[in-house]
């Protein structure tokens, strides 16, 4: 028997066998960063196509910009956030660049406005003043073209107001802006319906042009007719008519305004489109003046004073304003070496054309041979005059009337513009008779007058003096013998005398003759045939 090893002892162990391995058990652990890659991804799409777009914004300064915090607001609501803020390449701006919403792509136009909102006064206006502890933020105002846009310059100035309100913008051209600025109101009869929304100089440099933005429903009063004029401050005028002073309410007369209005005989015209230009005038008497398509332009020439006539005073018919002064001028005559100040005037034909009755045709010229009938009424005494349009204020006007009196005149048709006749001031023609008058009385020989006045007092002397040892002596005796007369008169004229009562005898012997014949006078009367007959009762 063999001999036992140590392992022989040892129980049977089974036998090991191979087993093949599984492919997936390594790829399990790898799927947590593979989870992870693919949320990271799927996060990271998201963010892009939440992401909103990027704008670039440039502005004069950086005042109010910080980035990282300053806000990008419209309508209050937060819609982004400026992310830097750089300078330009030639460092003359400052470009902020901002991050949107996404939702807010689509007001991204050409004509969206962007501003810094920070408290400012302008106007009259005061905004802003939640951005004293807010801090300052950029403002939006979405626009309403149809191209987009990422790139834009910012406003200096906030818009008076958002794009969506009602109302409708128009085109003021002036000569300057007066004391109006950004915010200015718009009155239409006092009310403040509108404001000044922005202003800029005509790039010929002689005028200002302002966009007025009227709210609705106000909007619909202007019409094509309608007249603008500045309101600013007290527009004090001095006319003919004397001294006028308007205004329109307490706030134009410290930040100035605009007012219009529409003349009662154009009320009926159609409304007028947005951005309708309109001309501004400086007072509303200037804009509410007639426009009238047909100007006639003519000289007036004076000799006398034109002290207190102005350049727009007007050229009244019999208290009817048919034309307005233009141009006042001076001229020398060298053949006549005389002074004379043309007036040049713009006359206005269709005012004359104005008929009382209804139905009538308005408008257009008297006649189509507007030369023949100047001639006419020249020819006939029609003339221009200077006159005093106010004793209290010296304001003269011309005059266009008659004065059949006037010197024969004609009209020089081939001067441009034809001069017109004229008359002197009727205190100018008082002057010259007064000129002409003392003349005449310089032309008498006072001195000579004089010398034969003193002679004849000194013949006169004389024969004063012979009357006085001739004749008076003589005259003093008759005087005496009438003085004797007439006490004897009056002495027989007393009371008590004979004759006073011899005459008192008499006159009571008449009254009862004159008695006794007024009553036979009455009998007759009654009884004319006792003329025949007698009395009843007498025997015949």
């Amino acid at each position: 028997m063999p001999d036992s090893g140590p392992g022989d002892n040892l129980p049977d162990l089974p036998e090991a066998k191979p087993v093949a391995g599984s492919r997936w058990r390594m790829q399990i652990v790898w799927l947590v960063p593979v989870v992870a890659l693919l949320i990271g991804g799927w996060l990271a799409v998201k963010a892009i196509l939440e992401e909103g777009p990027t704008i670039t914004i440039s502005f004069r300064n950086g005042d109010g910009l910080e980035a990282g915090k300053t806000k990008i607001k419209y309508k209050d609501v937060d819609i982004g956030i400026v992310k830097s803020v750089t300078l330009s390449r030639d460092h003359k701006r400052v470009i902020a660049t901002g991050e949107l919403v996404k939702d807010a792509t689509s007001m991204l136009v050409a004509n969206t406005r962007f501003w810094v909102v920070r408290p400012r006064i302008s106007g009259g206006t005061v905004s802003g003043l939640g951005t004293l502890l807010s801090g300052s933020y950029v403002g939006m105002d979405e626009g309403n073209s149809k191209s987009t846009r990422r790139d834009f310059v910012g406003l200096e100035v906030p818009p008076v107001f958002p794009s969506d309100m009602p109302g409708r913008e128009f085109v003021l051209k002036s000569a300057d802006m007066g004391s109006l600025d950004v915010g200015s109101p718009v009155f239409f009869r006092r009310l403040e319906v509108g404001q000044i929304a922005s202003y800029e100089l005509d790039p010929n440099g002689k005028g200002v042009t302002m966009r007025v933005f009227v709210n609705a429903p106000y909007d619909r009063f202007v019409r094509s007719e309608t007249r603008f004029w500045h309101a600013s401050g007290l527009d004090v005028s001095l006319s003919p008519d004397g001294v006028q002073i308007n205004t329109q309410s307490f706030v134009s007369l410290l930040i100035g305004g605009i007012a219009f209005e529409t003349p009662d005989t154009d009320r009926d015209l159609p409304e007028v489109a947005d951005n309708t230009s309109f001309d501004l005038y400086a007072t509303r008497g200037e804009a509410m003046k007639q426009h009238d398509r047909i100007v006639d332009t003519y000289i007036v020439t004076f000799f006398d004073s034109v002290r207190g006539l102005t350049v727009g005073a007007p050229v009244d018919f019999r208290g009817v304003e048919v034309g307005e002064v233009t141009h006042i001028y001076t001229r020398f005559d060298p053949v006549k070496k005389q002074f004379s100040i043309p007036v040049e005037i713009s006359l206005y034909p269709e005012r004359f054309t104005s008929r009382y009755r209804t139905n009538a045709q308005q408008g257009g010229r008297l006649t189509s041979s507007p030369r023949e009938l100047a001639d006419f009424l020249i020819a006939n005494g029609f003339r221009f005059q200077l006159r005093s349009g106010n004793p209290l204020t010296g304001q003269l006007y011309v005059a266009f009337d008659m004065f059949p009196d006037s010197p024969k005149a004609t009209i020089d048709w081939s001067r441009t513009p034809p001069e017109l006749p004229t008359v002197p001031r009727t205190l100018q023609s008082l002057q010259d008779s007064l000129t002409r008058l003392l003349a005449k009385l310089n032309g008498i020989p006072f001195e000579q007058i004089g010398s034969q006045a003193k002679q004849t007092l000194e013949n006169t002397n004389d024969v004063i003096a012979k009357l006085g040892n001739d004749v008076v002596p003589q005259a003093q005796g008759t005087l005496s013998s009438a003085r004797s007369a007439l006490d004897s008169a009056n002495s027989a004229l007393q009371p008590d005398t004979q004759l006073q009562q011899n005459a008192s005898d008499a006159m009571r012997e008449l009254a009862r003759t004159a008695a006794s014949m007024r009553n036979l006078t009455d009998y007759l009367e009654r009884h004319p045939e006792a003329v025949v007959r007698g009395k009843p009762g007498d025997k015949p």
